[in-house]
């Protein structure tokens, strides 16, 4: 009598301590069963790869996106800051009246600069006949004042000499290829020169390097050339206009609203385009590529949310006599189908948490990560001739990662659902004859 009276007042603690969803109870099972004792060592197993997979998942995840973004981040504040947001170019008569142009474009609001440019292609030549391509820009000294990316980046010289008019600046992977230094002479070859009986003959012309900058995207550093705008109209036989007005606006995003009234300002017809249509191939390129590589990756939580239920299931046909015990002293299914939800997702939370800690500290040190491993192999990793970027950048995205934490939380709550479904419908009487 008084077993059956102890067995009767177990069975009443069973129900009520099952009758709350998520109760101390069930939450005790449930760390119980993810604390593997030796005969279980295998399902350990199982459930430690589950883990590693969705770490590793998650952190990978998290750090390609964000060094996607970095790069795209990067290359964007680079382009734009050379070059204009929108640019205006003649239609039906040359831009003869550019002073007056851009002053009126400048006094637009939203627009920050406006800057008369003469551009050509040349070949540059320096010390013992090194030849490169460049592209010449002409444009006014006060204006590449204005363009800090260029001005506050001069490495050696200085802009004495181009703000007289008597020297160019040129980028820094330039002069290293061509051997030359601030105060050396580099000279330039037009294709585009004077029309003599015998033909065109190409011009060419030296003129003393005033200053080296560094902008830090290779493309530009190595094929840039900055001139006067007066001495670029002489060398290009074009004496009193420009090709195009540069505008710089506050909001790049906002090109369109200010077309209206940079067409309005014009006071006249001008082919106006922006940036995002002159680089639409190569951002568009950018975007499908971090598409895809987000989907890639999330095939690496997904494998490992299917350890999870491989383990679980094995987990369930191991404890199947637990469970007929706890089904006998009064648990529901409910109960037993959350105690092993608890299981399976706490491999998931906590492989999803290891997973943001590991991939935001490698973000934080993405730079410093990348030298090490270029010493050790001793190659260059994320060459900058290769990526335009002399540095490996990382962007952490607050929206990016909490949908990264979403996903990988997600994969890991569903890929518990049928292991845990299937424990709560394992009947006592079945379940004994695992055993």
């Amino acid at each position: 009598m008084a077993k059956t009276a102890a067995g009767n007042e177990t069975a009443d603690k069973g129900k009520a301590a099952s009758a709350r969803a998520f109760s101390g109870f069930e939450r005790m099972v449930a760390w119980r069963y993810l604390r593997a004792r030796r005969k279980e060592a295998f399902i350990s197993v199982i459930a430690g790869f589950s883990f590693i997979g969705i770490m590793l998942g998650v952190a990978t995840l998290i750090i390609v996106m964000a060094v996607m973004n970095g790069f795209r981040t990067e290359l964007v504040s680079r382009i734009l800051g050379i070059n204009g947001h929108m640019i205006v170019q003649a239609v039906d008569q040359p831009l003869s009246d550019y002073a007056g142009l851009a002053e009126r474009f400048a006094a637009v609001p939203g627009v920050t600069m406006a800057l008369p440019l003469v551009e050509g292609q040349t070949l540059a030549s320096g010390r013992e006949g090194a030849g490169s391509g460049a592209l010449v820009r002409g444009i006014r000294p006060d204006d590449l004042t204005k363009l800090t990316v260029v001005s506050s980046n001069i490495r050696s010289g200085d802009m004495v000499g181009f703000a007289t008019g008597q020297g160019v600046l040129i980028g820094s992977r330039m002069a290293a290829q061509l051997g030359l230094a601030a105060g050396d002479t580099i000279t330039l070859v037009s294709p585009e020169g004077d029309v003599t009986p015998l033909g065109v003959n190409p011009r060419v012309k030296s003129y003393p390097v005033s200053g080296i900058f560094e902008i830090g995207m290779s493309e530009y550093d190595a094929s840039i050339i900055y001139m006067p705008l007066e001495e670029a109209q002489l060398y290009f036989n074009v004496e009193g206009i420009v090709q195009s007005i540069e505008l710089f606006i506050a909001d790049p995003d906002a090109v369109d609203e200010l077309r209206p009234q940079i067409e309005e300002a014009a006071g006249r017809q001008i082919f106006l385009t922006d940036w995002r249509q002159r680089n639409q191939t190569f951002f568009s390129a950018l975007q499908v590529e971090r598409n895809v590589m987000f989907m890639i990756l999330t095939l690496i939580v997904l494998v490992a949310a299917l350890n999870i239920i491989s383990g679980l299931i094995m987990l369930v046909k191991d404890k199947a006599s637990d469970i007929a015990i706890l089904r006998t002293m009064g648990a529901t299914s409910g109960a037993i189908m959350r105690i092993f939800f608890m299981t399976g997702a706490a491999i998931g939370t906590v492989g999803t948490i290891a997973g943001v800690f590991l991939g935001v500290i490698v973000c934080l040190n993405i730079e410093s990560i990348r030298q090490f491993f270029s010493w050790v192999s001793g190659t260059v990793l994320f060459d900058p001739e290769l990526y335009f970027l002399s540095q490996l950048p990382a962007d952490m995205n607050m929206s990016e990662t909490l949908s990264v934490v979403i996903m990988a939380l997600s994969l890991s709550f569903m890929a518990t659902i049928f292991p845990a479904w299937r424990a709560s419908r394992l009947d006592p009487v079945q379940a004994l004859r695992y055993e």
